[in-house]
């Protein structure tokens, strides 16, 4: 990707070694993935990042169920401009799958923003053979929220 990223946006955080564990909540993301879309949604500074963490931390989930890769982008209010999110989107999609924006990163790059284009590009790329994954945007809305959605 030529665009100069952040690359940190795109690491999981660590959890802090004070962090206090919830495994009853860790349980629930477990059994969110089956579904499309898991919310979590809590004031500033309840643990949502770190939660998150844990439970990425804590690897596949339990019994014969195994989690999907992970795809983490943390998002902050300059990422309200369609060109800088897309382009962080499809910079977390390439941290698991290296050639996936070759289409779209071009598009991206591109004085104007053919969003429809870049979308119909981005979904077929991603329909051409990329298995389930987890997809979390971290503080999507207004810095308060996360958002973590299943494909």
């Amino acid at each position: 990707m030529q665009t100069s990223l952040l690359k940190t946006k795109l690491y999981i955080p660590p959890i802090p070694p004070e962090f206090v564990s919830r495994p009853r909540l860790v349980d629930r993301l477990d059994a969110g993935l089956h579904r499309r879309l898991t919310l979590i949604s809590a004031p500033a500074g309840f643990g949502k990042t770190t939660l998150l963490s844990e439970w990425i931390q804590r690897g596949t989930g339990r019994g014969s169920q195994v989690r999907p890769p992970i795809v983490w982008v943390s998002l902050d209010r300059d990422d309200n401009d369609p060109k800088r999110f897309w382009t962080y989107f499809t910079a977390a999609l390439e941290t698991v799958w290296p050639n996936l924006g070759a289409e779209v990163v071009p598009m991206l790059e591109s004085p104007k923003l053919p969003t429809n284009a870049i979308l119909t590009s981005l979904v077929n790329e991603i329909t051409k053979g990329i298995e389930t994954a987890v997809m979390i945007l971290d503080d999507y809305g207004d810095g308060d929220s996360t958002k973590v959605q299943y494909c």
